[in-house]
């Protein structure tokens, strides 16, 4: 698994190197993270990382598109190495929960502009909110 890592570092023209090798395998594992997440899950492999050296990584990282900087209104902004498809995200009021939907269906909300002012559209982001079931169950359980 780790050559893949490696693959895709190489790919972009990115050195190999721990924190990086680190971060990537932290979100393919834990999607839709925040960075204080990453460094946690990060640092229980590499104790001695800086948190720097954290955020520098998630920079490159997203910069050469091997990972997603997502930031739904009002929430963190969280990481994901799901990459270049059109995919959505379902966000829980309750807890902040988000999960990946692969595709919007039916005909609201649109996913064609109305008017892209001559715009070439390259990618539509839509984002459901609502409450996720473990909210929901503690909701109807009367748990706070």
């Amino acid at each position: 698994m780790t050559s893949d890592l490696e693959a895709q570092l190489r790919a972009v023209s990115l050195r190999v190197t721990r924190p990086r090798l680190a971060v990537l395998a932290t979100l393919r594992d834990h999607p839709h993270v925040d960075t204080d997440t990453v460094i946690e899950l990060v640092r229980a492999d590499l104790p001695s990382v800086s948190h720097q050296a954290v955020y520098d990584v998630l920079r490159a990282l997203t910069d050469t598109g091997l990972i997603r900087r997502i930031q739904p209104a009002g929430a963190t902004a969280r990481y994901e190495t799901r990459v270049r498809d059109n995919h959505h995200h379902v966000v829980c009021r309750g807890c902040g929960t988000i999960a990946d939907v692969d595709c919007a269906v039916g005909h609201a909300p649109c996913l064609t502009a109305s008017d892209d002012h001559g715009f070439v559209v390259e990618e539509a982001e839509v984002v459901y909110w609502g409450t996720c079931p473990d909210c929901v169950t503690k909701r109807s359980e009367g748990i706070s």
